[in-house]
């Protein structure tokens, strides 16, 4: 709780950082729109995603839900637009952002210091980490990641699934299997094809263990991947609607809504914004 609390008064000062400063990412003056002018003028958000529970995914009846996709639609209520949401391949998401396919990555997005060259975040809101799964006959096996060597290993290409797995140098060397989404991973594991993924702990939490489709995997608690930030990515010098996304989670937030979304979706635990 206080890593909550701490968080979330370092993530309030960002916020408010971003909510005072100036730029764009064209000159309307100049007759180019700006991203956020393009935005508003087609009155869409085209948000890139993947289906991935407990974020953005297809619910029994065929229909998109999860938290990523209530939160997306509270953000653009109040800014105005529609959400438009468009499944792309996570690993060509930083090119489908700048060619203005998408306008928004909101998914699970993993904050680093590499992206941040590529691409702008908004306020982070959730504390999120890697875990490893193994089927639960064989999590015995593994204590750490030494442990693992030799092994055959499957996460989601582009994913902070794959730069855990690459900067770990026993994981580095094992049988290393790319797949196009997180849920591929999963499947792998339960195929028998890969004896470990690596996925994000939501996930996790939601796909694997009693009472899911992966009741046989279990997450490896005892070994401890690199901690993450999760937030949206807009194209880079698009400070206004970065400004203006911001500004509408941080109603959201202080209003409870967005942790109750939160609570909804079993990531009480991992939220960054709460109090």
């Amino acid at each position: 709780m206080k890593m909550k609390k701490i968080m979330a008064a370092v993530l309030s000062g960002i916020m408010c950082m971003g909510l005072c400063s100036c730029g764009n990412a064209g000159d309307s003056s100049s007759g180019s729109p700006t991203d956020w002018e393009y935005i508003q003028n087609k009155g869409t958000l085209v948000v890139g995603i993947t289906y991935y529970e407990p974020m953005n995914y297809l619910d029994e009846n065929g229909e998109l839900t999860g938290f990523e996709t209530e939160f997306t639609k509270a953000v653009c209520e109040k800014l105005g637009v529609t959400p438009e949401f468009q499944v792309i391949e996570w690993s060509k998401k930083e090119v489908e952002l700048q060619s203005r396919t998408i306008d928004a990555i909101w998914n699970g997005l993993t904050v680093s210091d590499e992206r941040r060259e590529q691409m702008a975040f908004s306020v982070s809101y959730i504390v999120n980490k890697q875990v490893v799964i193994a089927k639960a006959e064989n999590a015995g096996k593994y204590t750490d990641t030494a442990s693992m060597a030799g092994t055959s290993i499957a996460f989601e290409g582009g994913s902070a699934g794959e730069t855990a797995a690459t900067s770990d140098e026993t994981l580095k060397n094992c049988k290393l299997i790319n797949c196009e989404a997180q849920k591929d991973a999963l499947m792998e594991v339960k195929a028998g094809t890969a004896d470990l993924g690596i996925i994000d702990y939501v996930m996790a939490l939601a796909s694997v263990g009693e009472g899911t489709d992966y009741s046989d995997i279990t997450i490896i608690d005892s070994v401890e991947l690199t901690p993450e930030e999760y937030a949206v990515g807009l194209r880079l010098s698009d400070t206004e609607t970065v400004n203006k996304i911001n500004g509408a989670i941080d109603e959201l937030a202080k209003d409870g809504s967005l942790g109750a979304l939160a609570e909804k979706y079993g990531l009480a635990d991992v939220y960054a914004l709460g109090e």
